[in-house]
């Protein structure tokens, strides 16, 4: 901007300056030529001779000259034979009143202009000489004031853009600082935005909920890492535990076959207990592929009351299942939803208690509710009971599972796009609502 606005003023100084020159000169012939048109001679005496009075350096100096049909001179401002002679002038037959710019022997700068005028059957010519050496010199002092200004704005702008630049970047270079900051142990880390221009709050922002999402899952796994820890550590003490009473003396055959059994259970659980990891592990992969399918959701869950049907007869508790319909979802992973909440639920109801399954149609999918006449869960474990490896009474028997069932069951419902909501009221039971978009 500042080389542009520099040379459009240049271009501008140079373009009135000829202008001005180009008119002085128009008018100063076409004056001459009414005196020597009205043969006053006197005055057109007086106007070339006294041309230059008054002045005192050849700032705006002219110099005029009349010349008839021959070339002979007839009228010149004193002294103009020596600054502009007549031969340096162009022919005014084919200049035609073009200015010619002129240098002399004393590095002195001149315009010259030469035209004819015609009269009553005479012609004659004028030739005229502006200095224009003062002019030079003032145009060359204004290139140089003109390089300095543009320097010194150039240099100027460039360290206020500098300037304004750092201040500007002063957010970002927080931001790294609190980036470099960060460790595994140091997720509490935050940006104040309160200085901050409205453009990079947003930004701020965005990264501290990354941080907040990053300390919650860096929570989770610190959580995840205990409660796995927790949950192998009892059935390894236990196999250590039976090997060490085998080994500590002498036993019978049956002695031995009874603690291999109870070894077995253990490894059983041990098995389970990874499958689910292995499966909550794919689950959260974002690849994890599901192969749908049209299937019935009634046909379904029967299959799996059917395989509980002795286990139910078993604990007296009895299990239904009301209403029909169709939706796309992995036969697989839905009977292992539904298989997960029946041994839940079996786990939690007492003897002559109630277990129904029921099917409809809710807001343009399919809703399929868990309900049991168990125990019920208390408001503040009602969040929880889908993490990993929590249980609301840790103090329980845990042989039936390690708390990992429910959060399969949120895992699969996820990966089919699907919602998962819980009610609970103490001493009358607990009911798991699953949706699934048709």
């Amino acid at each position: 901007m500042l080389i542009f606005a520099s040379g459009f003023l240049y271009w501008i100084l140079i373009t009135t300056l000829e202008k001005e020159d180009e008119q002085f000169f128009d008018r100063r012939i076409k004056f001459l030529g009414r005196l020597l048109r009205a043969d006053d001679r006197e005055a057109l005496e007086r106007e070339i001779s006294q041309e230059n009075v008054g002045f005192t350096n050849s700032q705006y100096r002219t110099y005029s000259r009349i010349l008839d049909e021959s070339g002979i001179t007839l009228h010149e401002t004193p002294g103009m034979d020596l600054e502009t002679p007549s031969a340096v002038f162009p022919d005014s037959r084919e200049s035609k009143g073009k200015i010619k710019k002129w240098y002399s022997a004393d590095d002195k700068t001149y315009l010259l202009v030469a035209n004819r005028i015609g009269g009553d059957g005479f012609g004659w010519q004028i030739q005229m000489a502006l200095d224009e050496t003062d002019e030079e010199v003032l145009i060359t002092r204004y290139e140089h004031y003109l390089a300095g200004v543009l320097l010194t704005g150039i240099l100027v702008s460039a360290a206020i853009g500098a300037i304004i630049a750092r201040r500007g970047m002063k957010p970002l270079v927080d931001i790294t600082g609190v980036a470099e900051r960060i460790t595994a142990s140091q997720l509490h880390e935050r940006i104040d935005v309160v200085p901050w221009p409205q453009e990079l709050v947003s930004l701020a922002r965005a990264f501290d909920a990354m941080l907040d999402r990053l300390e919650d899952s860096f929570d989770r796994l610190f959580q995840f890492s205990a409660d796995l820890a927790h949950e192998l550590r009892t059935p390894i003490n236990n196999l250590r535990g039976e090997a060490e009473v085998a080994l500590s003396r002498p036993r019978e055959a049956h002695e031995y076959r009874e603690i291999l059994a109870s070894s077995l259970e253990e490894y059983d659980r041990l098995s389970r207990m990874m499958d689910s990891l292995l499966f909550l592990a794919r689950a959260d992969n974002a690849q994890a592929m599901v192969t749908r399918s049209r299937i019935d959701a009634r046909t379904e869950i029967t299959k799996v009351i059917n395989f509980y049907e002795a286990l139910a007869a078993k604990q007296k508790v009895q299990v239904t299942c009301m209403g029909d319909g169709m939706m796309d979802a992995d036969p697989i992973l839905f009977r292992r939803i539904i298989s997960n909440l029946l041994s839940n639920a079996l786990h939690y109801t007492p003897g002559g208690g109630e277990i129904a399954f029921s099917i409809q149609y809710v807001d343009g999918g399919l809703e399929v509710v868990c309900r049991d006449s168990g125990e019920g869960i208390a408001q503040e474990h009602l969040s929880k009971i889908f993490d990993r490896f929590y249980r609301v009474n840790p103090s329980r028997n845990t042989k039936e599972g390690a708390g990992l069932g429910l959060a399969i069951v949120k895992s699969i419902i996820s990966l089919h796009s699907g919602r998962i909501g819980v009610q609970s009221t103490i001493g009358q039971g607990t009911s798991i609502r699953l949706f699934f978009p048709t």
